[in-house]
């Protein structure tokens, strides 16, 4: 397999140099393996993508199922074409919109039904034949002998063919081809020149209905012909009518001859993805769009410098890096308009203000935390972008997808992402504003909102009705409810703590109570967060173990993983359980039972396995760190080196669950780095285990924040004490406070933990 090869030599001289000015000539695109994550079920992409970027081309090899998610899977060996919407580790599929395919010869585009995960027109590769680097991707095509090469800017790509010498060289534009095979409708497909096609159609899959359209400009004439004939075949048994919405564009071509294609996208209109490419890519020159990529890249990963012999863990680290930086995704054309969450066109105050494909169950725990850290101006772009969402549709998203709401997981997380950055000190946005609109997602009312009425109910459930009224959600009335309770007493305590702040007594009051809402919740019989009834009794039989995906009184976990889920008040669920002792005692069980799951569908999210400790799922994410709550830091240090070196590999296998738009990696980032924050909307991080001799976070006005780490090595993974500008600190924490004024964290690390 080629992937981005290390730099030899004086290269590496520079990646590991002590200066700071051969850190900051390093070139740290290098030690990113696109390749990471697609494989398993991390459900990454390879195809070249900007930071935040609108537009991401790659390669697609299957069309649906759940390993379809991105479009492409590693154990794959043809490929579809190259569509320009692509999620990154999502654990539900959509997008894979304007394929473009190029092809020699006979051009076949037949409808295969729908059980196939190949088009008619795919191609057999190799992944000797490959390679992938950040703003860069190509394969050779087996079938058609042709090279492709893809790279990007923030709204357009551009492709570079090398065609053999072939009287029927072409390419199949389809606009008919989605991941997922999702509802395509009112199409529109046009040559407006012999170098120049364009389209524009509406999805409903996922996101409800998508709108997006495209401009296509080729470096070579061409003939087309448009196919536009809707066939009758069926769908899982049933009718279904498909438009062969395609067009076959056909040329001669010379011997190793180059053909290039511009691809501008727009959910605006056609006009705006044209703009977006001739705006971003004026010329014909793909190695200098390739190496302003990689140079914008670079730019990003060098946020954070690291200094280690370990090679291995460098690419897994910047790799991590590189997919945090994939979404959200921007959502506005040069021109700064876009399609808001109602529907209707808008233009931004910036060509940079609004952004899709918020995560928000998976991202308000690691990645929003990591931008409020390494690029604080994002994140405030990503909360104005939020609160927008909301002025134009009513309501805070809960997983927004183009410009849709989705109501897709639980809790109301937009709420821990505004209330986070304004306790960091976010202020673009009156806070009285931001707590109206965290409130009107915690409070149950279905009226004035701008979606369908499945929208409505999943993003207005009845839960809030029964959490604000009697204080639990009856699992007899709401599923998953025990998951839902514990989120929302979370949220909760995210208002609570905004109102507090910015002086809102009465508000406070309420929602702190409302945050003690976990506490229902708790069976002092069995150990163990419960489900119970409208008459306050427990939900029977039970079984810690039992896992009905996404229909049971969890979500996408089992009592095991979601007991732990009070990270707002860590002291009141030790007082729970029973005090410090059986906390503890209770505690070490998760990382030492069985790891079964028993029940008639359990949840492939239930992943990463350490007894029941799921690492490859979102609710598990902070437990490692409550050790740190209980005079126990060696077992989260001891925890953190498992997951760090057990959970994360520098292979397409590489991750132990999906991907999650940031979240896995962002985990992996903060801890590698030697600290997590344990409650997102409280400024503190807990510290663990850093697994790089150094490591510098570079802040805004030339401010750096160090943690070097001495005495470090695989063996050597206690800490032994720790200190905060030459002060010695008390406990394993710090705050944010801290990092971003600049600063020096020194941790000395042994092989054994110190005596207590």
């Amino acid at each position: 397999m080629k992937r981005t090869k290390l730099l030899t030599g004086l290269a590496l001289l520079i990646l590991a140099g002590c200066t700071h000015s051969a850190r900051e000539n390093a070139f740290y695109t290098d030690y990113v393996n696109p390749f990471i994550g697609t494989g398993g079920h991390g459900h990454t992409f390879p195809g070249p993508v900007l930071p935040h970027g609108m537009i991401q081309p790659s390669p697609d090899t299957r069309i649906y199922q759940w390993d379809a998610c991105s479009g492409y899977h590693y154990s794959d060996n043809s490929i579809n074409g190259f569509s320009h919407t692509h999620l990154s580790g999502t654990g539900v599929g959509d997008y894979g919109d304007i394929l473009l395919m190029p092809t020699t010869g006979k051009q076949e585009y037949q409808y295969l039904g729908y059980d196939s995960q190949k088009t008619a027109y795919a191609s057999d590769f190799s992944h000797e034949e490959e390679e992938a680097r950040p703003g860069y991707y190509s394969v050779h095509l087996k079938r058609y002998n042709v090279k492709a090469e893809l790279t990007a800017t923030k709204r357009a790509a551009l492709h570079r063919y090398r065609f053999p010498e072939n009287k029927e060289s072409g390419f199949i534009v389809d606009l008919d081809y989605s991941l997922q095979r999702q509802e395509n409708a009112n199409m529109e497909l046009e040559q407006i020149s012999d170098t120049e096609i364009v389209g524009w159609k509406q999805t409903k899959g996922w996101a409800e209905k998508q709108d997006i359209g495209f401009y296509m400009k080729f470096s070579k004439p061409f003939t087309c012909k448009i196919i536009d004939t809707p066939i009758n075949t069926e769908r899982e048994g049933k009718p279904f009518v498909m438009n062969r919405s395609k067009a076959l564009l056909q040329f001669a071509t010379e011997n190793d001859e180059e053909v290039l294609v511009k691809v501008g996208i727009s959910a605006v209109d056609i006009n705006g993805a044209r703009q977006n490419v001739e705006k971003e890519i004026p010329s014909w020159n793909f190695d200098s769009i390739a190496t302003a990529a990689q140079n914008e890249w670079n730019n990003y990963l060098k946020t954070i410098e690291i200094e280690s012999n370990d090679e291995t863990s460098k690419k897994i680290f910047y790799t991590a890096l590189y997919h945090t930086a994939i979404h959200p995704s921007l959502f506005t054309d040069i021109d700064g308009r876009y399609r808001g969450i109602d529907g209707l066109i808008h233009r931004a105050e910036t060509d940079e203000s609004i952004y899709t494909v918020y995560s928000l169950w998976d991202t308000f725990r690691a990645l929003h935390p990591l931008f409020t850290i390494i690029d604080s101006e994002l994140n405030d772009k990503l909360v104005m972008s939020l609160m927008q969402k909301y002025q134009e549709g009513g309501i805070l998203p809960m997983w927004e997808l183009a410009g849709n709401y989705t109501a897709t997981m639980i809790g109301y997380h937009a709420v821990p992402v505004i209330v986070d950055a304004y306790m960091k000190g976010f202020d673009k946005i009156d806070g009285q504003e931001l707590l109206k609109a965290c409130l009107r997602s915690a409070e149950y009312d279905t009226t004035s909102i701008i979606a369908s009425k499945r929208m409505i109910g999943g993003l207005m459930p009845i839960s809030k009705y029964y959490k604000n009224k009697i204080g639990y959600i009856p699992y007899d009335k709401e599923n998953e409810s025990v998951a839902k309770g514990l989120e929302y007493a979370y949220n909760d305590w995210c208002i609570a703590t905004l109102a507090q702040a910015i002086g809102d007594t009465a508000t406070y009051e309420r929602y702190k109570t409302l945050a003690n809402g976990y506490k229902h919740y708790y069976d002092t019989s069995t150990g163990f967060m419960r489900g119970k009834d409208i008459n306050g009794k427990w939900h029977t039989p039970f079984n810690p173990r039992y896992s009905d995906h996404r229909n049971d009184d969890y979500c996408e976990g089992t009592a095991w993983q979601w007991t732990w889920f009070a990270p707002h008040d860590i002291e009141g669920l030790i007082e729970l359980i029973g005090g410090q002792e059986k906390f503890t005692e209770r505690l070490d069980s998760l990382f030492t039972a069985d790891s079964t799951i028993d029940g008639p569908l359990v949840s492939a999210d239930i992943s990463g396995m350490i007894g029941q400790y799921a690492h490859g799922n979102e609710p598990s994410h902070h437990i490692v760190h409550l050790y740190n709550y209980i005079g126990q830091p060696w077992k989260t240090q001891q925890l953190v080196d498992t997951i760090l070196y057990t959970q994360y590999f520098d292979n397409p296998n590489g991750l132990s669950g999906n991907e999650d738009c940031g979240q896995m990696s962002a985990w992996y980032v903060l801890n590698a780095m030697g600290f997590y924050q344990v409650c997102p909307g409280a400024p503190i991080y807990s510290i663990g285990r850093p697994i790089f001799d150094r490591v510098t976070i570079n802040l805004p006005d030339k401010k750096k924040f160090t943690i070097i780490a001495h005495n470090n090595s695989r063996t050597n993974k206690y800490v032994q004490n720790i200190r905060l500008d030459g002060v010695l600190l008390e406990s394993p924490f710090f705050m944010h406070s801290d990092i971003m004024k600049g600063g020096q964290l020194e941790i000395e690390m042994g092989n054994t933990p110190p005596k207590q």
